[in-house]
């Protein structure tokens, strides 16, 4: 589950990059607006992803609270994913005894 954790983290992360500095621009610069449509949905339904399963993480691996609200800040901060992703390494892969 935490390995599936960290490629939906970079994923929604990278989404949520590309929407703030490629399709936000296309909308208002060069007046595409379909650009913020689709990318805001994709990055919505990763959002949403993200949300469910950093949820599951922190129960499952019971994280200490600097490192579950690192987990809640990188789902609504530019770039703090790529941080996060170091963090999530350090954590064993292996539930705690007491829920798995």
């Amino acid at each position: 589950m935490l390995r599936t954790f960290r490629i939906i983290s970079m994923v929604e992360g990278i989404s949520f990059l590309l929407l703030l500095f490629a399709a936000m621009p296309a909308k208002y610069y060069l007046g595409v607006p379909e650009a913020v449509t689709v990318m805001g949905w994709a990055h919505g339904m990763l959002f949403m992803l993200y949300v469910g399963s950093a949820t599951m993480v922190m129960q499952r691996h019971k994280l200490p609270d600097s490192t579950s609200g690192l987990i809640l800040l990188a789902g609504v901060t530019p770039f703090v994913c790529f941080y996060l992703e170091k963090k999530l390494r350090e954590i064993p892969t292996q539930p705690s005894p007491e829920i798995a």
